[in-house]
């Protein structure tokens, strides 16, 4: 079994602007740079069999190339305990039309259908029992945060290899953004 995901990487530079945001949070697991992503859709553990067949599908996913812009910050709480950071992404009807086709992909080498809501962001931490208020000090002096357009002209699909504090992702095969 591996575990996978089709993710949109980020430009070293932007890398280096949201690594600027990664601090005074206390017990965050800030994401290393080589970890930040956007993802379009995690497919979870695979058989090497269907992971095949997802690397065909992914690979006949047809889409312009992109101009992201990351926007804002926020957080991702589950029963009153924030568990993530992120920083969102602006509202791009081509970059949910990818993510719309990566799930069509997912669907065609047999996987069901992912139950959750897309919600474009890249994670910059997660963490242990997150406390509201400092998260919301963080949120707000970091609020304004935004990236200058950045160009993708491929997407990847990931494996992530879980262990320790925190997992490691692999780019497993890349996919040109050509076409519509």
């Amino acid at each position: 079994m591996i575990r996978l995901f089709a993710a949109l990487a980020v430009p070293p530079e932007v890398g280096e602007m949201l690594q600027r945001s990664q601090e005074n949070l206390v017990g965050a697991r800030w994401r290393p740079l080589e970890s930040l992503h956007i993802t379009l859709r995690f497919f979870g553990e695979v058989s090497e069999t269907t992971a095949d067949d997802l690397d065909v599908e992914l690979g006949q996913v047809r889409s312009p190339p992109l101009s992201v812009v990351l926007t804002g910050v926020g957080a991702f709480d589950d029963a009153g305990a924030v568990r993530a950071v992120w920083a969102g992404v602006a509202p791009d009807p081509a970059l949910a039309l990818l993510a719309t086709r990566c799930e069509r992909a997912a669907r065609r080498a047999g996987l069901k259908p992912d139950s959750r809501a897309w919600r474009p962001h890249l994670t910059l931490a997660y963490l242990d029992r997150g406390e509201p208020g400092p998260v919301a000090a963080w949120i707000q002096a970091n609020g304004l945060l935004r990236s200058l357009p950045f160009a993708c002209r491929s997407f990847g699909l990931y494996s992530s290899h879980l262990g320790g504090r925190a997992a490691h992702y692999r780019l497993e095969r890349s996919y040109p953004l050509e076409g519509g």
